[in-house]
């Protein structure tokens, strides 16, 4: 779907039965609650779109202000009358986005009217009007906020997996890769469950408190969903909080694995210097040029000196045996 320079993607209207008809800009001036349920997305960076919520949507101000606002807002639920303006955020699937950079969007529903707003491409918006359009969407207000729920979390089950499987793949590699690339490795496991928590914890309690709002155009059964979809936000947040502890359990034994090869490797240089100091010792000292040197002139001094050396390697090595230093 291509971006509109004047901020509206698209405005239909609820035939009630699952399906909707189009609207331009004046099919949308000219509507009115008699018509049927209103939707209107925009992208909140439109002008025409910011000129017509501070002027023509009877929104509010306080509340328009939240809902044209770029960015800096966690999710969150708030009541105004019957209408309830709903922020929430979304996996970020834009081609070379991370997952963690969520997407927003700003919604605002009443009982005949919803408007949803964002600033960055979501695919969830777009995925309920092509349900409409196959007739196969919500038929009110009511039954489009979980119908937009569900595809603003559904995406987040398969980067859970994702981030499950890598870092069960880190846990079966920590006894035989490098050291330093599985370091990194989790260390961006353990930033993006971090980032991840952020988003959603927010959004777990905003859903948790979305359903319990008295508005007497929400049915029941869209309250039940609605709980089923928190559920859902707070069972992500467990399964975040549970990767991350093991990729913590991870780093902390390739830490100690880390530290075990290096103190075995100071072990192995140590004994080696301690092996090679007595001839290092041996060696300085006829190196010196001073007077009493035994075996100056004795052309098989050399040879001594030579022969002395392993020897004294040995007796040192057998003395650490002993002492239980080896």
């Amino acid at each position: 779907m291509s971006e509109p320079s004047d901020g509206l993607i698209f405005g239909c209207v609820l035939d009630g039965k699952g399906g909707a008809r189009d609207l331009d800009w004046d099919g949308i001036d000219a509507w009115s609650s008699g018509d049927g349920v209103l939707w209107v997305h925009f992208d909140r960076t439109g002008d025409r779109a910011d000129a017509w919520m501070r002027e023509k949507s009877g929104i509010d101000p306080a509340a328009v202000e939240t809902l044209l606002q770029p960015a800096g807002n966690r999710p969150r639920v708030e009541r105004y009358g019957d209408a309830l303006l709903v922020l929430l955020r979304g996996v970020n699937l834009n081609p070379g986005a991370d997952p963690e950079d969520m997407v927003i969007v700003h919604i605002w529903v009443e009982a005949t009217r919803i408007i949803t707003l964002r600033r960055r491409n979501l695919r969830a918006g777009v995925r309920v009007k092509e349900a409409l359009d196959r007739g196969d969407g919500p038929k009110d207000a009511s039954g489009f906020l979980p119908a937009l729920v569900d595809r603003l979390l559904e995406p987040m089950n398969s980067v859970l997996d994702d981030l499950d499987e890598r870092v069960d793949d880190i846990g079966r590699r920590i006894f035989s890769d490098d050291y330093s690339v599985l370091r990194r490795e989790l260390l961006g496991l353990r930033e993006l469950a971090i980032d991840l928590r952020r988003h959603l914890s927010p959004q777990r309690d905003a859903m948790r408190r979305l359903p319990d709002i008295p508005t007497p155009w929400l049915s029941e059964d869209d309250r039940h969903f609605l709980r089923e979809d928190a559920e859902q936000v707070a069972r992500f947040v467990e399964d975040l909080d549970q990767a991350r502890e093991r990729a913590t359990v991870f780093q902390d034994e390739l830490s100690s694995r880390i530290a075990e090869r290096t103190n075995r490797t100071i072990y192995v240089l140590t004994v080696l210097s301690a092996l090679v100091l007595p001839a290092a010792l041996l060696t300085g000292l006829f190196g010196i040029n001073v007077a009493g040197m035994p075996w100056v002139k004795d052309e098989s001094g050399f040879w001594f000196v030579l022969a002395g050396i392993p020897v004294l390697a040995v007796v040192e090595y057998l003395l650490l045996r002993w002492m239980r230093l080896l």
